[in-house]
C-alpha cells in the first residue's frame, strides 16, 4: 500500500488508460489519460507521474500524479483508448465517438475527429459503451446493439453491423487482427470475423443458467483463444473460445459488479479486476517452477498498449493455469491493491510495473511498483 499515490480530482473518474510506450526501450509508462462521468461538466485529461525537471517545475517531482491538460467532453466518458502516442478515442453517453490529440509541446488538447450520434435510436441518442483500436482502425459498440468500424484517417464510417445484438453490447476487444469479441447484457460473448460480409457472429458463447450481464472482457496477450470476462455478479470467468460454448473456469471475485478485467500485457500470469464494491484485485497464478512461463514467447509488436494487437507468441501447448480452474488448490493467489474503499473502482490499466485506477470517490490511484 505504501507505494500507492492518491490524487483527488473533484470528478468521478470513469476511465483511466496509460499512454503506450516503446517496447524496445523497456521504459515505464509516465503519462495516462482519464475520463469522467456523472459530473455537471465532464472532461478528458492527461496526467504525468514522471519527473518534472524538463518541464521547468521546481526540483522535479516524485509522488502524486500531476495534471498536464484537460478538455471538455460532451456526455459521460464511457470508454477511452489510446490510438497512438498522441491520440485517444472516447466513447460518449451521447452516442458520439471522438478522437482527441494531445499536443505535448504546448500541453493542450484538440479535437481531431468527431462522429456525432454514431450510435443512436430512431428518435434519440444511444450511449456508445465501448471502443477498441488497432490504428488506424477503430471499432465501437453501443446500447443500440450496433458495431461500427471507423478509420482514423477517414471522416466517414467504414462499416456498420446494424443489428449485431438485440441487447446492449457492453464491451469489445480484438481477438485477432480481423476478429473482435463482444460481450452483452444477457451474458453472451460473440465472435465477429470482419473478413466475412455476413452480419452474424461466427460464434456465440454464453453463461449457462441465469443470463447475467457481462460488463468487461480482455484477451490473453499471447494466447488469443483465452479470454477473461466479468459482470454483474462479480464473478471472474475464463473462457477458451476453441472449446465449448461455456466458461472454462468461474471464480468468485467481487461482491458487486465487476467493471474491468485486464491481463498484464507482458506478464499474463497476472490479472487485475476492479468493482463497484470498491476493491481492486491482483490475481497471480502461482505456477510451479517446472511449469514454463507464457512469457517465453514474448511479444514482437513495437508498442505496448491495451488496444495494440499482439501476435501469438508463446508455446500454444503450454498448460494455462487460467484454464485449470485450480483456484481452490492454491494455484491462484489474490491480493488487494487499494486501501479500504467504499465507492466504486470504475477503471484500471496496467503497463510495466505501473497501475492506475479511477473511482467514484473522485480519486485517481497510481501504483508504480506492481510486482509482476
Amino acid at each position: 500500500m505504501a507505494c500507492v499515490n492518491a490524487k483527488y480530482v473533484s470528478q468521478k473518474i470513469s476511465k483511466t488508460r496509460w499512454r503506450p510506450v516503446s517496447h524496445s526501450s523497456l521504459q515505464q509508462p509516465d503519462i495516462f489519460a482519464a475520463g469522467s462521468w456523472d459530473n455537471e461538466d465532464n472532461k478528458i485529461s492527461f496526467w504525468s507521474i514522471g519527473n518534472y525537471g524538463d518541464l521547468g517545475m521546481e526540483d522535479g517531482f516524485e509522488g502524486e500524479p500531476q495534471l498536464l491538460c484537460e478538455h471538455k467532453h460532451d456526455g459521460d466518458v464511457l470508454d477511452l483508448q489510446f490510438l497512438d502516442q498522441d491520440r485517444i478515442v472516447t466513447a460518449s453517453s451521447t452516442g458520439a465517438v471522438n478522437i482527441f490529440r494531445h499536443h505535448h509541446n504546448s500541453q493542450t488538447i484538440s479535437v481531431s475527429q468527431h462522429w456525432p450520434r454514431a450510435h443512436s435510436y430512431p428518435c434519440d441518442n444511444a450511449p456508445c459503451t465501448g471502443v477498441v483500436c488497432s490504428s488506424p482502425e477503430i471499432v465501437t459498440v453501443g446500447e443500440d446493439g450496433k458495431i461500427i468500424v471507423f478509420r482514423a484517417d477517414h471522416e466517414g464510417i467504414t462499416r456498420v453491423i446494424e443489428n449485431a445484438d438485440s441487447s446492449t453490447i457492453h464491451a469489445v476487444t480484438y481477438l485477432r487482427t480481423t476478429e473482435i469479441l463482444t460481450v452483452n447484457s444477457i451474458g453472451q460473448l460473440k465472435l465477429w470475423d470482419f473478413r466475412q460480409q455476413s452480419n452474424t457472429p461466427s460464434q456465440i458463447l454464453s453463461l449457462s443458467g441465469d443470463r447475467v450481464p457481462l460488463h468487461c472482457v480482455d484477451r490473453h496477450p499471447n494466447q488469443q483463444h483465452i479470454v477473461a470476462t466479468g459482470g454483474q455478479d462479480g464473478m471472474l470467468c475464463v473462457w477458451d473460445v476453441r472449446q465449448g460454448n461455456t466458461p472454462f473456469s468461474l471464480m468468485e471475485a467481487h461482491s458487486a459488479e465487476m467493471w474491468e478485467v485486464h491481463f498484464h500485457p507482458s506478464n499474463p500470469d497476472h490479472l487485475f479486476t476492479c468493482s463497484e464494491d470498491g476493491s481492486l484485485l491482483h490475481w497471480e497464478t502461482s505456477s510451479q517452477s517446472d511449469m514454463p512461463s507464457f512469457l517465453q514467447g514474448g511479444r514482437n509488436n513495437s508498442m505496448l498498449s491495451r488496444s495494440a494487437m499482439a501476435p501469438a507468441g508463446g508455446n500454444q501447448s503450454l498448460i494455462n493455469t487460467w484454464l485449470s480452474g485450480d483456484s481452490s488448490k492454491g494455484r491462484l493467489e489474490t491480493s488487494h491493491m487499494l486501501p479500504s474503499q467504499t465507492l466504486s473502482v470504475n477503471s484500471l490499466d496496467v503497463l510495466g510495473q505501473c497501475l492506475v485506477c479511477g473511482t467514484d470517490g473522485e480519486a485517481i490511484f497510481v501504483n508504480r511498483q506492481v510486482s509482476v
